[in-house]
């Protein structure tokens, strides 16, 4: 267990440091430090990690303290894809049921989807689902009427698009975060 704390560790470490542009004037032992005192937030950021989602710091609350990591992955993460949005939308259908929907694997994770402002924010930082697309937090608006959005970057643009919430993609999966 230790090790594979250290491994993780160490992932992040090399991932941050790696990246510098995400999270400038940061450093990694006010990173590590946090970790430390919230030792839980260890198996949100290894559940990210192992589904593909590439966490990185990505914003820091100075007066809070809070350090936000978000999944940085190039495209969706694979193990979190061929998901339908929500519950609900998994009840919806009658037949070819995905596996689960993004919030329920999120929260099972113990992260959020990223909200359509942070998404962008994503893409201010680096090109992401150029291949791929993402679930995102939608409006209690939206949901109502049976819709769920997503996004992905496409011809040099990030597109905020809508779907059914049952729908699923091969292609689709979400972006999660992680305050700590």
């Amino acid at each position: 267990m230790r090790q594979q704390q250290d491994e993780l560790l160490q992932t992040l470490k090399t991932r941050f440091d790696q990246h510098m542009h995400r999270h400038p004037g940061l450093s990694w032992s006010l990173v590590e430090d946090r970790l430390a005192r919230h030792p839980a937030a260890l198996a949100a950021l290894a559940e990210m990690e192992a589904t593909g989602g590439e966490p990185d710091v990505i914003a820091h609350d100075e007066a809070s303290g809070s350090i936000s990591f978000w999944d940085c992955s190039p495209e969706s993460p694979a193990g979190r894809r061929s998901i339908c949005y929500d519950r609900a939308a998994w009840e919806a259908r009658k037949e070819n049921k995905p596996r689960s929907s993004a919030e329920e694997v999120a929260s099972g994770m113990g992260v959020a989807l990223l909200s359509e402002e942070q998404y962008r924010h994503l893409q201010t930082l680096g090109e992401f689902d150029r291949k791929t697309s993402s679930w995102i937090a939608t409006p209690p608006e939206v949901r109502k009427l049976g819709g769920a959005l997503f996004c992905d970057r496409r011809y040099g643009r990030v597109f905020v698009y809508h779907n059914g919430a049952e729908s699923y993609y091969a292609a689709r999966g979400f972006r999660g975060l992680l305050s700590v």
